[in-house]
């Protein structure tokens, strides 16, 4: 069965899937991707303290995801039961094309480039804004929070606030030392592309299989 944080529901307890959100969360995060890149650049351009303020505007950026998918998420969730079951199923069916997508990784390069150097200030806010601007990562929460919240939840909303900053921090926790170790970990990748592909398709299979369990799950 999976992991619950309380049974019997107690008001004051929410009740997730925690395990296996932890789990579906830092694999996404630590999957290279555009954030993940971008983070390493500024690290390399201009020394770790940019890059941990670039690591930090994302985090920042993804609370104000979590916000905004709260607010739409929760609206839902009191307009129907079955409208977040069939969202949950939908969610479920966007991890298995996101791991589908990694698992048909053939070719891949952690392409750092150097750019124009910017205040750190400028670095954070040029950062939040462009994660809150993303319409990619909006559709992506939409998707991926509801998964983790048990149906017939005490606090549904409330629940998915808290799966959504525990991702902006997770995100940050994992940034942040990629940011310090920016430098090596560029070098480690593009010396062993292979590498990367592997961790692409091993990323891929753990998606999709997250995915499966979260949709065939037993409904109480």
């Amino acid at each position: 069965p999976l992991t619950r944080l309380a049974q019997p529901r107690d008001p004051a307890m929410i009740e997730v899937t925690w395990l296996v959100f932890v789990v579906a969360s830092l694999v996404l995060i630590m999957t290279p991707g555009q954030d993940m890149m971008i983070v390493m650049s500024r690290s390399i351009a201009q020394g770790p303290g940019a890059g941990v303020a670039t690591a930090a505007s994302v985090s920042v950026g993804l609370v104000g995801h979590t916000i905004l998918a709260t607010l739409g998420l929760g609206a839902l969730l009191r307009a129907s039961e079955w409208l977040f079951l069939a969202l949950k199923l939908v969610g479920a069916a966007y991890l298995v094309w996101l791991g589908v997508q990694l698992l048909r990784t053939k070719s891949a390069e952690l392409a750092v480039t150097r750019g124009a150097p910017r205040s750190r200030s400028r670095l954070f806010v040029d950062g939040a804004l462009s994660n809150l601007s993303n319409p990619k990562i909006a559709i992506f929460y939409f998707a991926f929070l509801p998964q983790f919240v048990t149906p017939g939840a005490s606090h549904p909303t409330l629940t998915i606030l808290v799966l959504g900053l525990l991702f902006a921090a997770l995100t940050f926790v994992i940034k942040g030392p990629v940011a310090v170790f920016a430098g090596r970990l560029s070098t480690w990748f593009q010396s062993r592309p292979s590498a990367l592909v592997a961790l692409y398709r091993a990323s891929g299979v753990v998606l999709v299989g997250l995915a499966v369990r979260l949709a065939l799950a037993r409904r109480d």
